[in-house]
């Protein structure tokens, strides 16, 4: 008898990958790679309705300083 196989949760019937799990980091990720503008705005839209809802605080990042060692 075989064995059923199941779908990946992460991705839509179709095979593209489901936005509502990601994190804002994944998100901008995924955003600087994709190439289709359909694409784009549906993860741009994804990423303003996480950082509108109450709660979210954005990343620090802490400033670099710039060494000159070489000298």
């Amino acid at each position: 008898m075989a064995s059923k196989s199941h779908n990946d949760p992460m991705k839509h019937k179709s095979g593209k990958t489901r936005l509502g799990p990601l994190s804002v980091a994944q998100l901008e990720d995924m955003l600087s790679k994709s190439s289709r503008p359909k694409d784009k705005s549906k993860i741009e839209n994804r990423l303003k309705e996480l950082k509108s809802r109450k709660g979210y605080v954005a990343p620090v990042v802490a400033p670099v300083e710039a060494t000159n060692d070489a000298a």
